[in-house]
């Protein structure tokens, strides 16, 4: 709890939290966890630990002067932090709603603390791109997002559920309110993309659901509370921040042509977009080159310095890649990529199994599924796990579904892949 609501408002304390957590959690899953130790997520922990030694080795002897000194394992080991979290979490979906709650007060906090209080609101609200001071726009946008997902697919529980209804219903609507301002004012349009594909998945999930399942969690009524009461503050906001919003939204619109038309010449380095997409098409060329195993942990710097053709002064200011996929391809290469891809198709296979099984609520699962389409889209616009930002969400939100997906295992004795299953047992 201290992790969840501490780890952006008070850095030092969160992450000794965050690490105490972890190691703790690790060690007890091993210890005592004899149903869980067999588990998908312990094997690919094993498997990316195994992935980064491979392409150290490897690299040893193909390009030994642009190596580290050690392997750095800890740069995808750190993904799996989660374990700890899912193992403290006990199964409890109580404990659950807990350590997600109280990450919003604590990002609230956050923002008051570090980002110079009303003034920095006061300039978003003006029209200018803020962050708040924290890592930088795009990540607090982040945060905003993904708080703003969760409060509005789990209002009906904010709102109607448990005592001090009208204090909490106060509290869900300025939070809410304040979630989606942030939204605005940070203006990262990788983060608005996001929001609307994921909002749209989770209407049709639970659309979906709620026709077929007469006595699901999930009715009709939820469906339409979900699609008005967003859609009712999108409004109110696109029409208090038009002019930024259209101005944000048209920045770049010739370079945008240009990538349509593949003509990459007129690309230029010194935009937003522009830089991506020259350092995207720097990656593929590194990728081809060694599509195995990658170049090491370093792999995105070494794109970024010694690609030729790209300027100087982008080598010195930038130092990755912005898509965090692009990143775990260039360093990791293609065994790097199935072992994230595996760890995904496990979550998302087990987060179905265990609401099928009656262990995960059902707004839990459908915010799951909805943050899992928003994490993956605004990865792939900047590295958010390749920093403590997004490992920190990421941690606190697979937490919560793998400590669902362990309790359901345990419960039926069941695996998420049951094909794995020799015919004996």
């Amino acid at each position: 709890m201290a992790y969840a609501g501490l780890r952006i408002a008070f850095p030092e304390v969160g992450e000794l939290t965050g690490t105490l957590m972890a190691l703790l959690g690790l060690f007890a899953v091993l210890r005592w966890g004899q149903r869980l130790r067999s588990s998908a997520p312990l094997w690919l922990l094993l498997a990316v630990v195994l992935v980064q030694l491979i392409a150290w080795t490897s690299g040893y002897f193909h390009h030994p002067d642009w190596l580290p000194d050690n392997p750095e394992l800890d740069r995808l080991a750190k993904w799996f932090l989660f374990i700890g979290m899912a193992w403290w979490l006990g199964g409890c979906t109580r404990l659950t709603w807990m350590a997600w709650a109280i990450t919003v007060p604590g990002l609230l906090l956050a923002v008051w603390l570090e980002g110079q209080g009303w003034y920095s609101w006061q300039r978003g609200l003006a029209g200018k791109r803020v962050d708040f001071g924290i890592q930088n726009a795009q990540h607090v946008s982040m945060f905003f997002g993904t708080a703003l997902l969760g409060l509005v697919l789990f209002a009906r529980r904010a709102v109607t559920i448990g005592r001090f209804t009208w204090w909490r219903r106060m509290g869900w609507v300025a939070a809410t309110v304040i979630s989606l301002v942030g939204v605005v004012v940070t203006q990262t349009r990788g983060v608005w993309l996001a929001l609307l594909v994921s909002s749209m998945v989770a209407l049709v999930l639970s659309g979906y659901v709620a026709w077929r399942r007469a006595h699901s969690e999930i009715s009709l009524r939820h469906v339409t509370l979900w699609f008005l009461v967003p859609s009712l503050l999108v409004v109110i906001m696109a029409s208090a921040f038009h002019t930024p919003i259209e101005r944000r939204l048209a920045a770049e619109n010739q370079v945008i042509a240009s990538i349509v038309a593949r003509d990459w010449e007129s690309i230029p380095f010194d935009t937003s977009i522009g830089n991506r997409v020259h350092s995207w098409r720097a990656a593929m060329e590194w990728i081809a080159e060694r599509p195995l195993v990658g170049w090491g942990g370093e792999g995105r710097s070494l794109v970024m310095d010694h690609t030729e053709w790209m300027p100087a002064w982008n080598r010195q200011e930038y130092g990755h890649l912005h898509n965090t996929f692009l990143e775990v391809f260039v360093s990791y290469g293609l065994l790097g990529v199935l072992v994230i891809g595996a760890l995904a198709l496990w979550v998302g296979l087990g987060t179905f199994r265990s609401w099928r099984g009656g262990v995960m609520p059902g707004d839990m699962a459908l915010f799951g599924y909805s943050f899992f389409i928003f994490f993956m889209i605004v990865n792939m616009f900047e590295s958010f796990l390749s920093f403590w930002s997004g490992g920190y969400v990421f941690t606190i939100v697979m937490g919560g579904l793998v400590t669902h997906i362990w309790r359901w295992q345990v419960e039926t004795g069941q695996r998420v892949f049951p094909v794995l299953r020799s015919k004996a047992s």
